[in-house]
């Protein structure tokens, strides 16, 4: 399976009695967004460790960029960036200094450092400030400098451990383009969040940890389907329409004052499609169509018996 990333099977990890990882298995494909969800003390730090060789696991086998991670330690670390919750950036140096810093560890030579790092600072928007003092940054600036420094190494993979903490929503959304913009280039992305708008919005597929266990994985359309409350609104142009759809979809919720109906679905096109037949079928005209599912906090909620909300309030 050489298209993926990542491939870990039988994770575990344990401290004393407490039982972080039990026995996990994660695979990542080569070129995608991965996130990984779960509440507080789910084991998604641990796995993160794990895989990016701080930690060692207990049990199991890992392979990151197709080197085992208990061998290929040096190997792993060459291929990997990680960008922690909170910016590593040096407050003393400007933002070009960190990246010409990080060239340095890199052993880049003069040429391709200067490079390097005026690219980076034109991708990322730094260029205007790339000689001010890293500590007169906005959040979101000092976010967009620590993932160009995590970028100086060229990885193929990078780990984002909550990487839109304490940013305002334009600054998010901002990072969030930075992302889909280093997987459009080929990179893989392992992504842990607490925002589950933000898993939605970026991942190709999620895994849900609870307890050190897997619970659930899919993209986030097909977990949302596992949740009970998807259903299809249809409106009508008048009260006449809506009472006749209502005697064919014996199932369906009318709601009179807003000329609505709703009926129970998956929210997948065969299941929309059969809706839209049958009232074809009886010649009753639609105004117009849409599907409502539940969204991740109800996916998060359903399957750890936790809301987001409680999450954060940990």
């Amino acid at each position: 399976m050489t298209d993926l990333a990542i491939m870990a099977s039988g994770l575990r990890k344990a401290y004393q009695d407490k039982i972080v990882l039990d026995g996990i298995d994660v695979n990542v494909r080569a070129g995608t967004v991965f996130s990984l969800l779960g509440p507080n003390g789910a084991g998604k730090t641990t796995t993160v460790n794990i895989l990016t060789t701080l930690l060692k696991a207990d049990g199991g086998t890992a392979r990151v960029a197709g080197y085992d991670i208990a061998s290929e330690t040096k190997a792993v670390r060459a291929a990997i960036g990680v960008t922690g919750q909170f910016a590593s950036v040096d407050d003393l140096l400007t933002g070009e200094e960190n990246l010409r810093l990080m060239a340095d560890l890199q052993h880049l030579g003069r040429r391709e450092s200067k490079r390097i790092v005026e690219g980076l600072l034109d991708r990322f928007d730094l260029a205007e400030s790339a000689r001010k003092m890293a500590s007169t940054y906005s959040g979101g600036m000092r976010r967009k400098l620590d993932l160009a420094m995590t970028l100086i190494g060229r990885p193929r993979i990078i780990f984002l451990d909550e990487p839109t903490t304490g940013l305002d929503p334009r600054s998010r959304r901002t990072v969030w383009d930075i992302v889909r913009a280093l997987v459009a280039d080929g990179m893989t992305i392992f992504l842990t969040t607490q925002y589950l708008e933000e898993a939605d919005q970026l991942a190709d597929r999620v895994t849900v940890l609870d307890g050190g266990k897997l619970v659930a994985e899919g993209t986030p359309g097909e977990l949302k389907r596992q949740v009970p409350g998807s259903h299809v609104r249809l409106r009508f142009a008048d009260a006449a329409r809506l009472d006749a759809a209502a005697r064919v979809l014996t199932d369906a919720t009318p709601d009179h004052e807003s000329v609505v109906l709703r009926v129970p679905s998956d929210g997948g096109v065969k299941s929309v499609r059969s809706v839209l037949d049958r009232l074809d079928e009886y010649a009753i005209e639609v105004e117009e169509f849409s599907v409502h599912t539940p969204d991740l906090d109800d996916v998060f909620l359903a399957l750890t018996g936790h809301s987001s909300t409680e999450v954060l309030a940990k």
